[in-house]
């Protein structure tokens, strides 16, 4: 379940059957991985593919785990662009505000992904966690600019309109799919 504390800080909880179940998949991740420190940024992304972001406790998990310093686990967890520490949305939105995009008009496309969503810089994810927004510095397809990405399908040439149409048809998807 998904809390919202009195600071905005979104909290995820879990009942103690729910914790236990999550290590137990932590601990699958580590045994696929024969518990080698070598494999750890492989660990990592297969421990944020299941939770979608690196919650503290697990990184703490981890390093026990590999019998590595918890400082190591996070420096690597916190040098990689690609791992996250803060929960994430089911789809994530990368708008590209690269040289290309901006000047194309990336800004417009952020800025109606953040009112269609209720989404900010500050707190990029929606209270629903279904969305994430990000603006990333480039995404290496400068000849659609300006371009997003949503989870891995990218959208070239897109409008603000057309970028709004695309988030309404994932949520048609989504309640297609909790009525099921």
């Amino acid at each position: 379940m998904i809390t919202e504390t009195e600071t905005g800080i979104r909290v995820q909880e879990f009942t103690m059957q729910d914790t236990s179940r999550k290590f137990s998949q932590v601990c699958e991740i580590l045994d696929k991985n024969g518990r080698d420190k070598a494999k750890l940024v492989p660990i990592l992304q297969q421990v944020q593919d299941f939770y979608r972001y690196l919650p503290e406790e697990v990184l703490a998990f981890i390093a026990t785990s590999l019998d590595l310093p918890p400082a190591h686990v996070y420096g690597v967890a916190t040098f990689y662009a690609h791992f996250a520490l803060e929960p994430k949305g089911k789809h994530i939105i990368r708008v590209c505000d690269g040289t290309a995009c901006h000047v194309r008009g990336s800004k417009p496309i952020l800025a109606a992904l953040y009112q269609r969503l209720k989404v900010t810089p500050e707190k990029p994810t929606s209270a629903d966690m279904l969305f994430t927004v990000e603006a990333v510095s480039c995404l290496g397809a400068c000849g659609l600019a300006p371009v997003l990405l949503i989870n891995e399908d990218v959208h070239g040439k897109v409008t603000p309109e057309s970028t709004v149409e695309l988030v309404e048809k994932i949520l048609a998807e989504e309640a297609k799919s909790e009525a099921a």
